[in-house]
């Protein structure tokens, strides 16, 4: 699962706001992912996330699911 690093950052999500989750071409277990924030009325923001995915889960994000992952092997 993923978290917010500092869980204060919840706080600067607005109810317009756009989200981009980036690098998760680099996913890998203790690397953190970086949330944008694109907020419509001020500067985007980024901020870290945390996570707990193995790296056999993260094959199977990358697959679209543990299903796909098999059906390729």
């Amino acid at each position: 699962a993923a978290r917010f690093e500092n869980p204060y950052d919840y706080d600067k999500i607005l109810e317009n706001d756009r989200l981009n989750v980036t690098g998760l071409s680099s996913f890998a277990p203790g690397k953190p992912l970086t949330l944008e924030i694109i907020h419509a009325d001020k500067p985007a923001e980024k901020i870290s996330l945390a996570h707990s995915f193995t790296e056999e889960q993260i094959a199977w994000f990358k697959a679209g699911s543990a299903l796909n992952l098999m059906k390729g092997k």
